[in-house]
């Protein structure tokens, strides 16, 4: 039996169960195939999920008691939402902040006397808090910097870009221990780092530039060992943390010095400009021994409630990324306002979660990236892993994964305009599937 979910544009399906397919006869006939062979296997995904901003912690703030946890259980619950377990966070400002704000606000303080989150502990953190409460599973924590504190910078500035001043790199790598120890003693495991969110973008907001040099030059002689002598040594560094256009070139000058490469766990990216697939593979290809997560994707340029598109946009990046040895995939922010933001530059984006906040009693609207996400999040589990599979026809996407409880899903898309008929191979069986134009289902069969 095959069990199956589907989002569709024109029938208002969004994640709904559908009656269960029937076997394929001899006589019967398809136009197209997905094949799926679960005994063909790849990498082992890690999670999928997105991250805590300010703005995204501002907004949950903002519903009722009651509105707050149905936003918790629809991302973090195992039973009825999205099962995340791989997030990610900001240290010190980012752009989806309410302003510039670092954790070491003092100029010159090298000793961090000063280190405080007390800004944290205002919004963000009782969010994560309660988030984590209601995954009741552990939660992976990417930590990712848009700039150091202004003080440390050749600039003055924590916006415009700017470079890390040589005198600070020590200082500087002690904050990522600090920020570590003070988010773990409030119950918040980190279980990565990255060195610098797009550190080849000079930004209107929070920004630092690091060369390929730089970067590794600051893993390997500064940020490794500073997790190290603070018996951090379980603490994951990911390198480049920007986008897939340069990540080959990026992994290479890292990868290629050993001293630096014991310290990196793997390469994350995003989605911005061109989308270069290849370059994940082959980032893979090179380095087999080293991850791939996808570390930050949303659709820029406000937030285009209503758009079924958007939800395209992120299963063609999430099926691509994943067969080409991703595993892990973090969205951006996990709810924004009607503009959305607030971001303190106005680089107003989409999030999965809408929160209309000039309502008297502000809406939560569920926008179609949301549906698109949870076709993968809620059915490929931790420690699932990748499986061979193949379509007929290019016009169905497709990706599989062998899940420890034995059970086989596919997720198959149809970004055209016309309905698609298929036969599905899965598991021991051949099923007649069909797919709506603008459609997305998860197929799954138990053991």
């Amino acid at each position: 039996m095959i069990e199956s979910f589907l989002s569709s544009k024109n029938s208002g399906d969004c994640l709904t169960r559908q009656s269960t397919l029937s076997h394929q006869s001899s006589a019967a006939t398809a136009t197209a195939s997905v094949w799926v062979d679960e005994t063909v296997q790849f990498q082992t995904m890690q999670g999928f999920g997105g991250a805590f901003t300010e703005a995204a912690a501002v907004n949950w703030m903002k519903l009722d008691e009651q509105a707050r946890q149905a936003v918790l259980e629809a991302y973090f619950s195992q039973d009825t939402g999205h099962s995340y377990t791989f997030c990610r966070v900001h240290m010190n400002s980012c752009d989806f902040s309410l302003g510039n704000y670092s954790h070491v606000e003092q100029a010159g303080d090298i000793e961090l006397s000063s280190f405080s989150i007390e800004r944290d502990e205002q919004a963000l953190l009782p969010f994560i808090q309660q988030a984590l409460a209601v995954a009741k599973q552990a939660v992976k924590l990417l930590a990712s910097p848009w700039s150091p504190p202004a003080w440390m910078k050749s600039n003055g500035q924590m916006n415009q870009g700017g470079k890390l001043l040589p005198q600070y790199r020590s200082a500087w790598a002690q904050c990522f221990v600090k920020f570590i120890q003070a988010y773990e003693a409030r119950g918040v495991p980190i279980w990565g780092v990255s060195v610098q969110n797009e550190p080849q973008a000079t930004q209107v907001w929070d920004s630092c530039i690091y060369s390929a040099e730089e970067e590794r030059d600051f893993i390997r002689d500064y940020l490794g060992p500073a997790l190290g002598k603070a018996g951090l040594n379980r603490i994951n560094i990911v390198l480049w943390d920007h986008n897939r256009d340069l990540m080959v070139e990026r992994a290479s000058v890292a990868y290629s010095d050993p001293k630096a490469a014991q310290y990196i766990w793997g390469t994350g990216f995003h989605w911005y400009v061109e989308d270069h697939f290849d370059h994940v593979q082959r980032t893979h290809d090179a380095w087999p021994n080293k991850y791939l997560l996808f570390t930050e994707g949303c659709q820029e340029g406000g937030p285009h409630i209503g758009s079924w598109a958007l939800g395209e946009r992120y299963a063609r990046s999430m099926i691509q990324d994943i067969n080409h040895w991703t595993v892990g995939w973090i969205d951006w922010n996990l709810l924004l306002n009607e503009q959305g933001g607030p971001n303190h530059v106005g680089n107003l984006c989409s999030a999965p979660v809408i929160v209309n906040t000039s309502l008297t009693h502000p809406k939560v609207l569920y926008q179609s990236s949301y549906y698109y996400l949870g076709h993968f999040a809620r059915f490929v589990k931790q420690g699932a892993k990748r499986v061979l599979c193949a379509a007929s026809k290019q016009d169905l996407e497709v990706t599989a994964f062998l899940n420890t409880d034995a059970s086989v899903i596919a997720v198959v898309m149809n970004r055209t305009e016309n309905a698609i008929e298929f036969s599905l191979k899965l598991g021991q069986q051949r099923y007649m599937a069909h797919l709506p134009p603008r459609s997305i289902a998860t197929y799954i069969e138990r053991p």
